[in-house]
C-alpha cells in the first residue's frame, strides 16, 4: 500500500482531499507550470504534491480520472525538483473534439512540450514513471497493464535526492477536479537499455 502521509505539498491548492489511497485535487484558475520556451512567459504556481526520496532506481505508478473541460485543464504525474527543473506527463485538454496527451521536461529554465492528440472523450489515465539514476522515462496506459512509453529523458539536476508525485492545474479561467489513484512505488520496471553498449568514456 503507498504511504500518502510520504506526501508533502511544494504548493497547497485552495481545495483538496487525501485519504486512504485516493487524492482529490480541485484546481484554481490560472495555474500552470511553464518555462519560457515559445511563449516566453514563466508560470510557476501549480499544486504539486510530492514524496521525496535518494533511490537511483524507481518506478511510480498514479491512476488519474479527471473532469477537465476548459483549454489546458491538465493532472498528471511530476517529477518538481525546483522551478526550473521538472517533468510532467498529463493530458491538457484542447476542445470538444481532441485533446493532448504529452510530456513537458524543463531542464535549466527552458521547457520542451511534446504531444499527441487524443479523443476528448477520454477522462482517465494511468502513468508510470521510472528513474534510472538521473535518466527517467514517462510512460502511460488506459488499463494499468499495458504501458505505452511517452518519453526519454535527461534531467541535469536529478543526481542525488528528487522529489515526485501529482499535480493538477487550470492555466486559464477554469477549475475541476481531479482523482489521483492506484499510486504505487516500486522497483524499476524501466528495463535497462539491451542494445548498443554505452561509450567507454561515457
Amino acid at each position: 500500500m503507498f504511504d500518502v502521509s510520504r506526501l508533502e505539498w511544494t504548493r497547497e491548492p485552495a481545495s483538496y482531499s487525501i485519504g486512504d489511497g485516493r487524492i482529490e485535487i480541485v484546481t484554481s484558475p490560472h495555474t500552470d507550470l511553464w518555462q519560457r520556451t515559445y511563449y516566453h512567459f514563466r508560470n510557476d504556481n501549480a499544486p504539486v504534491l510530492q514524496m521525496r526520496t535518494g533511490e537511483k532506481y524507481f518506478s511510480f505508478t498514479v491512476k488519474t480520472e479527471f473532469e477537465s473541460k476548459h483549454r489546458f485543464d491538465q493532472c498528471g504525474v511530476v517529477l518538481y525538483l525546483d522551478s526550473e527543473n521538472w517533468l510532467k506527463g498529463s493530458i491538457e485538454y484542447e476542445t470538444d473534439a481532441y485533446q493532448h496527451m504529452g510530456s513537458v521536461v524543463t531542464n535549466h529554465g527552458y521547457s520542451d512540450w511534446a504531444t499527441t492528440a487524443i479523443d476528448a472523450s477520454v477522462k482517465s489515465m494511468w502513468y508510470r514513471l521510472s528513474r534510472r539514476e538521473d535518466d527517467f522515462c514517462i510512460e502511460n496506459s488506459t488499463d494499468g497493464v499495458v504501458f505505452s512509453q511517452m518519453r526519454v529523458c535527461h534531467m541535469w539536476e536529478a543526481a542525488g535526492e528528487v522529489r515526485f508525485g501529482v499535480y493538477a492545474c487550470s492555466p486559464e479561467d477554469s477549475s475541476f477536479k481531479a482523482v489521483f489513484t492506484h499510486m504505487e512505488l516500486s522497483e524499476c520496471k524501466w528495463p535497462a537499455h539491451d542494445g548498443q553498449q554505452p561509450d567507454e568514456d561515457a
